[in-house]
């Protein structure tokens, strides 16, 4: 099955890592072997892009930016749609290569690309609402107004637990802004970059989109370290982990370019006496195993009043027993494998340092075998008591492990908790008081970029800004007026007076 997707991308098995758009260039950099989380097996390689290579992309990329400013944004916005409709007829072929490349069920590869669509289809009405503003002078004669122009260049770097949405959230706004974008994808998952580049390649060269408004460059760190460093790159968007946006936002902020940082989470649902259990155990549920605990928004944490305590736990241990795990491509099972054996061994350690904090396992950890689970990526999703103070609950693993904590008194006490950790990114409430759900989305409450009632913290629509506080990087991406990230602003002033009067009633009298 997998070998006809592939060939539907053009996927070879040794592909050559950057293109410029339409071209291909013949990298010549380390090879990058892609094996599938799901069975183990070598699906494709890529040789990667030398600094040779990024140098000729960047280039292409800025001729490209003078020629794609000018296309009126509307114009730019039809192209983002035909892009939605190619997108469209590849959904189920590019969701079932994101599936078997990450890991993440099938259901969730499908509504991954369905991102994408639905980005583009935000993108496309955008095109005619870049928006400025119009305000009165204080000098007679005289007009105000501020107007968005594009950046130029937006570089895009992404992780594997989204490989495609997570670029393509960018890269639409960025396109219909007027900018080009250079991508480099996690090394993880080079193919379902190389998939995106080949359905973009399409509809641009139909439309004869100048070569390099949308460029690919497959690497490592190192590549990512050039493009951060470099001044011809006015914003680099960038996912990942805290410590890898620390890096990269250092490294732009010493040559004063702009980062939108969209880093790590240690989100929390807060459970309330009030909460009805048929709303807080699939969201809690989903919330910590889907994507197989992979996600930014992933639920590590629950906070739930003594009173509820033992029911709400005994809620969660029975649907844990309940999970199906195994191939992703399977749409019976709930929940996949990691992303590769590394992951595993983060999994395992995490819940051993949580132990010797004083951790007390409710389903313990295990790394599954037999014929079902040839990869060795496979485990089974923990849930450990454990105190908010343990320095690996404060820590973010990128695995399924859920930690249960109680909390007595005022909502207050549950807010302070959930707070308590060094990263803002995706939070919930689960309660049926009116007066406590206005209290954690008050500016006393959450201090998340996303505060959820009566839903979990995972999974998010196009339509709101995307992204979190503290380390979580600040930045924001997707809707709303994620747009502005993408522009520069710029502040314009007409005299169309037959004198010249000064602001602030300065005379200057010759």
């Amino acid at each position: 099955m997998m070998e006809s997707v592939l060939k539907i991308f053009n996927i070879q098995p040794i592909n050559n890592g950057a293109s410029t758009g339409q071209n291909w260039m013949d990298t010549t950099g380390a090879k990058i072997d892609s094996y599938s989380p799901v069975d183990g097996k070598l699906i494709a390689s890529v040789k990667s892009a030398t600094p040779t290579d990024y140098n000729i992309i960047i280039e292409t990329a800025q001729s490209a930016f003078i020629e794609w400013r000018k296309i009126p944004a509307p114009k730019r916005g039809e192209i983002v749609r035909q892009l939605a409709e190619r997108i469209r007829f590849y959904k189920e072929p590019l969701g079932k290569l994101v599936s078997y490349e990450m890991g993440k069920s099938l259901q969730e590869g499908l509504g991954e690309v369905q991102e994408m669509i639905d980005i583009c289809d935000f993108a496309v009405g955008l095109s005619r609402q870049l928006y400025g503003l119009t305000m009165h002078s204080e000098r007679p004669g005289h007009r105000m107004y501020e107007q968005y122009h594009p950046l130029g260049i937006v570089g895009i770097i992404s992780a594997f637990n989204f490989p495609v949405a997570v670029w393509n959230w960018n890269s639409a706004l960025a396109w219909v802004c007027g900018d080009v974008c250079v991508w480099k994808p996690s090394e993880k998952t080079p193919l379902t970059a190389l998939a995106c580049q080949f359905i973009t390649n399409e509809v641009f060269k139909a439309n004869g989109v100048p070569e390099g408004v949308s460029s690919l460059v497959i690497g490592d760190a190192e590549i990512g370290k050039l493009m951060a460093n470099d001044t011809r790159v006015p914003l680099i968007s960038a996912t990942g982990s805290t410590r890898m946006g620390k890096s990269v936002g250092a490294l732009v902020g010493a040559r004063l370019g702009r980062a939108l940082l969209e880093l790590g989470g240690n989100n929390a649902i807060i459970i309330a006496p009030s909460a009805d259990l048929k709303v807080v155990v699939p969201g809690a549920v989903f919330g910590a195993v889907g994507t197989a605990g992979q996600r930014c928004t992933s639920t590590r944490r629950l906070i739930i009043h003594e009173e509820i305590y033992d029911k709400v736990k005994d809620a969660i241990v029975k649907a844990y027993g309940q999970l199906k795990i195994g191939d992703p491509l399977d749409v019976n099972n709930h929940v996949g494998p990691l992303i590769d054996k590394d992951a595993v061994n983060n999994y395992l350690e995490a819940i051993e340092k949580a132990k010797t904090e004083g951790a007390i396992a409710l389903i313990d950890s295990e790394v599954l075998t037999g014929p079902q689970y040839t990869s060795g990526c496979y485990v089974k999703p923990v849930i450990l008591e454990a105190k908010n103070h343990y320095s690996m609950v404060q820590h973010e693993t990128f695995a399924p492990i859920l930690y249960l904590m109680k909390y007595s008194g005022e909502l207050s006490n549950a807010i302070t908790l959930q707070n308590s950790v060094p990263q803002g990114l995706s939070s919930a409430i689960m309660t049926n008081n009116l007066k406590e759900a206005e209290a954690f989305l008050a500016n006393s409450g959450s201090d998340c970029g996303i505060a959820n009632v009566n839903i979990g913290t995972s999974g998010a629509e196009i339509g709101g800004a995307f992204g979190g506080e503290k380390e979580t990087g600040g930045g924001r991406e997707s809707g709303s007026d994620a747009w502005k990230v993408y522009m520069r602003r710029q502040t314009n002033t007409i005299n169309y007076s037959d004198s010249l009067p000064l602001a602030q009633g300065i005379k200057f009298d010759l």
